[in-house]
Formats: structure tokens, C-alpha cells, sequence
């Protein structure tokens, strides 16, 4: 479906060469700049206020990525936190999401407030950034490829290789989303500029407050409920701070002459909207007369001293090698669904926070499918270097946590074995075929016959349905998980078969190839029948 753009404000004539050209003003709060779906699945870019506003009109918020989506979501909720529409104590946010207690009081107050803190480029206070850079933009700043996590990269090019000199402007509202993306998921690495003047450390960039973990975003059915699923009562006494500028507000600063000493947030609205990075755009007009950015300089930013308990409580713990427990991070060699269960664990088990709330929801089926899902998003790296966003969305409904949390554990288990039973008949393959194979091309060689390459992709979506149909059983059913096990095992098995086969049809077509193929064959057979396999596999219902 086209994308239906609300049409920006009439654009003023060009000034006579006699006229001083004026500054660009851009407001978020009434320019379009957000997309979004609504209920009957049309698409149009909404405002601030009119995203407030219409919140329970919406489903949700369809960004160019999920970073850039998360991130428009959390700078909503700093919105809602500083204007105190949010629920004072868990049992209010319960009313609230039954009530569907709406958040258009939040739009209001945003109307109210100074026009000045909301003009993306003023000229002392500019939204989301750092006035203090302007004497150097000129020198030091660069094309707005290295403001877009997905151009920037290295500062060389990233993922749609876009040079960090990619002189084309940037339209005001991408710009905004940008920014806003910058603030939450940029990686650490070293600006591109000197800091002889400001201070040596704003050269140093730190990673962004959801760089390196897995942000999980509970979701509803419209981008109302979304919000209120995710507000929680505030932190911090006395008024809440929005961050609008670096140079404006109370929220006290840190200096770029000496190492950042992090702070904790004042607030959940100083938390929500923290600014990550020290950012200026330049903007300047296209040639249609339309706002653009065509210029960006970026140093460090905000470095936060956050709390697990109190600022981080989407987070789900996951124990590490060295046996430390570390926020659920997002893995280059590990589909993110495999670890499924560990959500469905905190929402089991957790006392305080999101999950605690998301497991006090009353038990009311309403159709076949899931009320809420967790989407979690991560942004992958190789160091200072990006690389993709990975995300992955799961079903709950509330008093199916258990349910869940099996049916999930169970099916990364089924799922582990497999692959493992596909690697022991790829070694045996190779131990066949290459029965003198040097150690240093052992593991080249058991890559030419290892299916699981192909096989784990394709178990994402029977693990999807396993978790859809546990949800269509409902509370209801005594053991709504059993059934539908066994069959994604079972699909599972036909899936992992089919993928061997064609990894084994590049055996030499002698004697020894057809060996290979049937002892190959024969070994993963053998695996799904051992005693020690899952009992899915075997048809039957694991208890534990």
C-alpha cells in the first residue's frame, strides 16, 4: 500500500537577493514526522501530538527500522513521564490498561510548552542537541550519512554502503528520527572531530544506554496500549525533567576536560529522553524549498550510571560463561528466538518491574490470538562497528506464562538437539570421505556437510506457530503445550532430513560417497531415537 504523507506547511517564498535568507524553524510537536499505521492498516506521518492524540487509533509506529521505531517509542514515554500521564503504582497501571485510560492529556501539555525548546534548530537550544559544537560544524562536520546508525559505520560505509561524505541532505523529519536513534543505540568509537577547545573527551563516544542489550518493548494492540504497557510508576521526586537541549534545563552537565563521571537520572523522563551524544545539524533548504540537515558534527555525549532494578527493568538477565549475569545481549552466531523462554521466564517469575506487571493482567481470552507480544530488539556490532538489527516478536497472553515458558524452553531444546544430530552426521560424512583430513582442514571439510546452516533459519517460523497454537489452546486447557510439541517436532525432524539430503548431494557419485550418504544418514536417524533425545522426538511429552 502506498504511503499516504500528510502534506508539510506551505513552505514561505524564497527571499529576495535584498533579504537575509530566514532561520529554518521545524517543530516536531506539529510537523509530520513520525509513521504510523492505523487500525484499517493505512499509513500515514503523524506529529508528536497527533501521535498522543489519536494513540488508541493507531496500531503502531512503522519506522525504516526497529532501532528507529523503539526509539520514537521511548522518547514518547519521556514525554508521558514528564508530563506525569502515567500511572502512579502498579495497581493503577493495571486500571489503566483495562481501562484503556487514554493519553491525550499529554498532547495538551506539550502544545503548552515554549516554542523555542521545540525548534530542531534553534540557534542557542536546539532540540535533542548541543548548541556548544556550532563555532566547529563548518570545520568539522560531516555529510548526515554519519548521523544514521545504518550509513555511519566505521565512518568509512555500513550496511547500504553510504560513504560518511555522502553529500545528499537529509530531510528534516529523518533527520529527527536519527537523532533520536543516536541517542539511545549509538556504539562507542571516536568522533570525528578535535577537542582542543571543548575538551580532549569529546572525542570519546560511549555506547548508547541500549547499545549492546536486548530492549524488550511490550506490545499491544494499538500504539496507545503499547505506551501504557510500558509506563510505569516514575521515577525520582519533584518535577520531572525532559532532556530538550543540552544547553537549557536543570539537569546539571558534564564537561568534556575530563573523563565523564556517569550519573544517575533525576528522573524517568531525564531516563527516557538522555542524550547519548553531543549532535548538531545544520539544516538548510532543498530545492523544492523543503527543510533539510546537510551537514552533522558529533561528539560524546551523556554516560548514565543506571540501576538494573529501578532503570533497566525490561531487562532479562542471562548467566554468562564466567557465571556473571548480564542483560539478554544480541548474538552474531545465535537466533534470538532461542532464548525465547528466558522472557517467558521473567514475566513467570519476576516480583518487581514489567514482567511482575504483565503477570498481574487478569486472564481474559478474547479470539484465537495473543492480546500482547514481547518484541525484542537488539542492535548487533563488531565493536565499534554496526552491523544489522535484530528483533523478534513473541506472543503472551496473560496466565499463559507457564504455558509459554515451556512450550518455548522445550521447543529451543528440540530445536539444539536437532541441530546437534545434523553436525555428528556431517562428521561422519567427512570422516568417510576425507579419512586422512589434515586437523587444520577438518573443520572446512565438516562445513561442506553441515545442514545446520540451513536448517536453523527455517526452524524460526514452525517455533513462531508452536507458540500461536499454545496461545490458541488457551489457559483453559490443562496442557495446551504437549500436542502442539510434539507436531513442531516433528516438523522439525522432516525440515532437518530435507536440508541433509541436499547437503550430502555434493559427495563424489562412487562408492565411497554412497557409503558417506548412508552412514550419514543412518547416524542422524540414530540421534532421533536415542533415549537421551528430547522425548518430543519419540512422540512422547517431556515432564519437566
Amino acid at each position: 500500500m502506498p504511503e499516504a504523507r500528510i502534506p508539510e506547511a506551505r513552505v514561505p517564498e524564497a527571499p529576495t537577493p535584498d533579504q537575509p535568507e530566514p532561520r529554518p524553524r521545524w517543530d516536531p510537536r506539529s510537523r509530520p514526522c513520525i509513521p504510523a499505521v492505523a487500525l484499517d492498516g493505512s499509513t500515514a506521518h503523524h506529529s508528536l501530538r497527533a501521535l498522543l492524540t489519536d494513540a488508541d487509533r493507531l496500531s503502531t509506529i512503522n519506522c525504516a527500522t526497529p532501532g528507529e521505531t523503539v526509539a520514537v517509542i521511548e522518547y514518547l514515554m519521556a514525554i508521558c513521564f514528564a508530563s506525569r500521564i502515567c500511572p502512579s503504582s502498579p495497581e493503577e497501571w493495571r486500571a489503566w490498561i483495562i481501562g484503556e485510560h487514554p493519553l491525550g492529556r499529554a498532547a495538551k501539555w506539550l502544545a503548552k510548552e515554549p516554542d523555542a525548546a521545540w525548534d530542531l534548530f534553534h540557534p542557542e537550544v536546539p532540540l535533542g542537541q548541543n548548541a556548544m559544537l556550532t563555532p566547529y560544524i563548518e570545520e568539522s562536520g560531516t555529510g548526515t550519512a554519519q548521523l544514521v546508525i545504518e550509513h555511519a559505520g566505521d565512518y568509512s560505509q555500513h550496511f547500504d554502503h553510504h560513504h560518511l561524505e555522502h553529500s545528499e541532505p537529509l530531510p528534516a523529519a529523518e533527520a529527527f528520527r536519527a537523532l533520536l536513534t543516536q541517542h539511545v543505540y549509538a556504539p562507542y568509537g571516536r568522533a570525528r572531530m578535535s577537542g582542543k577547545e571543548l575538551g580532549a573527551t569529546i572525542t570519546n563516544l560511549a555506547a548508547g544506554r541500549l547499545a549492546g542489550r536486548i530492549r524488550v518493548v511490550a506490545l499491544g494492540r494499538t500504539l496507545g496500549e503499547t505506551l501504557r504497557l510500558n509506563l510505569y510508576p516514575p521515577e525520582g521526586p519533584g518535577r520531572p525533567a525532559l532532556n530538550t537541549s543540552w544547553t537549557s534545563g536543570a539537569i546539571p552537565r558534564r564537561t568534556f576536560d575530563a573523563k565523564a563521571k556517569p550519573r544517575v537520572p533525576s528522573s524517568s523522563a531525564d531516563l527516557h529522553s538522555a542524550l547519548g551524544r553531543s549532535i548538531l545539524l545544520r539544516p538548510t533548504r532543498g530545492p523544492h524549498g523543503q527543510i533539510v540537515v546537510d551537514r552533522v558534527l558529533i561528539g560524546a555525549g551523556e554516560v548514565l550510571e543506571l540501576d538494573p532494578e529501578r532503570h533497566l527493568q525490561d531487562a532479562v538477565l542471562k548467566e554468562m560463561l564466567n557465571g556473571h549475569a548480564k542483560p539478554l545481549w544480541p548474538s552474531p552466531t545465535r537466533a534470538q528466538w532461542r532464548d525465547a523462554h528466558a522472557l517467558y521466564g521473567a514475566v513467570k517469575d519476576a516480583q518487581t518491574g514489567l514482567y511482575a506487571r504483565l503477570h498481574s493482567l487478569p486472564y481474559e481470552k478474547k479470539g484465537i490470538s495473543a492480546p500482547y507480544h514481547l518484541w525484542a530488539v537488539g542492535l548487533l556490532a563488531n565493536q565499534a562497528l554496526p552491523v544489522a538489527w535484530t528483533q523478534g516478536s513473541y506472543p503472551y497472553a496473560p496466565g499463559m506464562a507457564r504455558h509459554l515458558h515451556h512450550a518455548s524452553y522445550r521447543g529451543s531444546v528440540v530445536a539444539e538437539y536437532v541441530a546437534y544430530s545434523l553436525k555428528r552426521a556431517a562428521v561422519v560424512a567427512t570422516e568417510i570421505v576425507y579419512p586422512a583430513v589434515r586437523a587444520a582442514d577438518a573443520a572446512a571439510q565438516v562445513a561442506r556437510f553441515d545442514a545446520r546452516w540451513k536448517f536453523w533459519p527455517d526452524a524460526a517460523q514452525p517455533f513462531y506457530e508452536l507458540l500461536d497454537e499454545v496461545i490458541e489452546g488457551g489457559a483453559e486447557d490443562d496442557d495446551p503445550v504437549s500436542a502442539p510439541l510434539i507436531a513442531y517436532a516433528g516438523t522439525l525432524v522432516v525440515s532437518a532430513r530435507t536440508h541433509l539430503t541436499h547437503r550430502l548431494d555434493s559427495l563424489p557419485p562412487n562408492k565411497r560417497g554412497h557409503l558417506a550418504r548412508a552412514r550419514a544418514e543412518q547416524c542422524f536417524e540414530d540421534e532421533m531415537n536415542r533415549t537421551k533425545a528430547p522425548a518430543e522426538l519419540r512422540g512422547e511429552t517431556a515432564h519437566d
